[in-house]
């Protein structure tokens, strides 16, 4: 069984790492609020029409609202909002070298509140996984190549909201693997943290302030552009995030679902016909052996 969870970890991270390959760009042309907002309630909307027509929200274990709750501000609104902030600024490299710090933090959160202990094959895999993948996302993009790369402001900002994302995710995660465990289906958690993510953006949307007006003027293609990558990470990537969290420790869940950059590597060698640095290829390698440890440990 622990090879369908860990398999929807990496589903997860495969489905973000299609997501980043497309969202770069209306990102910076929306801003950080409008594109979040954008991606929220087109995804909560299919989210709602897809547990209604399952009948799902019959497991939904309605005493842990606290937890939905936290994993909607926190580690939806907040993430995001950081998140997005920290990929215009820094580009896509460094906002997943940051944002991937959500897994030792999350690990670390749930031993402290969840008692979750890893055993010691457990632990070594999931530290090979983890320096894996800094290794792909350190040296995944020849500098050269990419105008990505370029850093829009402060790095210590760009730092700041990476870390502070980082921290908003592993939050989220450990708010709510308790309504999880009761028996709410993944897909349920889902629509509830999303939809009341999209429910607070748009309540706040309606504050005239000049901060949430769109940075370029919406046009169909633009909207598309920002759903699509919505949809891939918001139903389809935190889904499959929940599915594994339901059923594994929150620390290597968090590793696994984090290895987008991983996947980016070959994604992005076909695409620009640019093959990935060595070093990149190594860590992936690295990856992939603490995948292996943590499944047979």
């Amino acid at each position: 069984m622990s090879i369908i969870y860990l398999s929807a970890a990496g589903g997860a991270s495969l489905c973000w790492a299609i997501g980043a390959m497309v969202a770069h760009r209306p990102a910076t042309l929306l801003g950080a609020f409008e594109f979040t907002r954008t991606q929220l309630i087109s995804s909560s909307a299919v989210l709602l029409c897809l547990v209604t027509a399952l009948d799902d929200w019959r497991s939904v274990t309605w005493e842990h609202w606290a937890s939905f709750t936290v994993a909607s501000l926190v580690g939806v609104v907040l993430t995001n909002l950081a998140m997005v902030s920290c990929l215009r600024r820094g580009g896509p490299r460094r906002t997943q070298l940051l944002v991937a710090m959500n897994a030792p933090i999350a690990a670390i959160l749930g031993y402290g509140f969840l008692g979750e202990v890893m055993s010691t094959q457990k632990f070594y895999g999931a530290a090979l996984a983890f320096a894996g993948l800094l290794l792909a996302i350190l040296f995944g993009r020849r500098t050269e190549e990419s105008r990505l790369e370029v850093l829009q402001g402060s790095l210590a900002v760009v730092v700041v909201l990476g870390l502070v994302a980082a921290t908003c995710k592993a939050v989220g995660l450990i708010a709510l693997k308790p309504a999880l465990l009761a028996g709410t289906s993944p897909l349920a958690a889902s629509a509830l943290r999303t939809g009341g993510a999209a429910l607070v953006l748009s309540v706040i949307a309606l504050w005239p302030a000049e901060v949430f007006d769109p940075l370029t003027k919406r046009t169909p293609g633009l909207v598309i552009h920002a759903i699509v990558p919505g949809f891939l990470g918001y139903v389809a990537a935190v889904s499959l995030q929940l599915y594994a969290l339901q059923g594994y420790d929150t620390g290597i869940v968090a590793v696994l679902s984090s290895a987008a950059p991983v996947f980016i590597l070959p994604l992005q060698w076909v695409t620009t016909h640019v093959r990935p640095p060595t070093p990149a290829w190594f860590g992936a390698g690295l990856t992939l052996v603490g995948t292996g440890l943590i499944l047979y440990g």
